[in-house]
């Protein structure tokens, strides 16, 4: 038996996206229907919220989803390119939020600490990228600077690159970091290579190396909390 479309403007006003929201706060809504309200509109045989349930139901995630192209989300039927940019816009806008909620002169006093600072910024790129973030003597962070920018398995850092910006901007401490886009957690001979070699030089120039991480989508990898740096 086929199922009966009921449009949005025909159910009542406490079960429609926009109106929820207004009623009851943006707390209310659903996944779904907060995705409806980018849409704006579903098709002749589907609601905008039942369209946006059947787009989730193909990703695990909403970090997920945010990765998907123009053209994997015009595949949706009902999803034309303006349905598919707003989809995309909002989701970079919440990434771009979660990046700004970690402020300048964050201290760091663990790892996590880290991980929270620039896992917006780079788990869950497609390429490597290495960043350094430059701390002074009480551990806060002065500076976070993207030091290269690389393929799927690596990126190429230049040493003094990264001591011309410690000493430019007084920093006494260094943490390391680069992400994994295969997921891998495990440092390869190129990262412990890199790490040393920077950790001798910081060494002669009495700038601190406290730790490397790398950072997946979900996890990290301390070298300091393996003791190993």
């Amino acid at each position: 038996m086929q199922a009966t479309h009921f449009p949005i403007t025909n159910w009542s006003e406490d079960d429609r996206p926009r109106e929820k929201l207004m009623i009851k706060g943006k707390n209310a809504l659903s996944d779904a229907e907060l995705i409806a309200i980018l849409i704006g509109s579903g098709s002749r045989n589907e609601s905008a919220v039942d369209l946006s349930k059947r787009i989730l139901s193909s990703v695990d995630t909403l970090n997920s989803l945010g990765k998907m192209s123009l053209s994997q989300l015009t595949n949706f039927k009902g999803i034309g390119e303006a349905k598919a940019i707003a989809i995309i816009a909002a989701l970079e806008l919440g990434r771009r939020r979660r990046a700004e909620d970690t402020v300048e002169l964050t201290k760091i006093t663990s790892s996590k600490i880290v991980f929270e600072i620039m896992q917006p910024i780079i788990g869950e790129l497609p390429h490597e990228e290495f960043w350094v973030l430059f701390l002074n003597n009480s551990n806060k962070v002065i500076l976070k600077s993207q030091l290269s920018k690389g393929g799927i398995s690596g990126t190429i850092v230049d040493v003094r690159i990264v001591f011309k910006l410690a000493l430019e901007n007084g920093a006494t401490g260094l943490i390391l970091c680069h992400n994994h886009p295969s997921g891998g957690l495990i440092p390869s001979e190129a990262d412990r290579h890199i790490t040393k070699k920077i950790k001798l030089a910081g060494d002669q120039l009495d700038v601190k190396v406290l730790d490397h991480l790398i950072i997946t989508e979900t996890k990290y990898y301390s070298f300091a909390d393996e003791g190993i740096l």
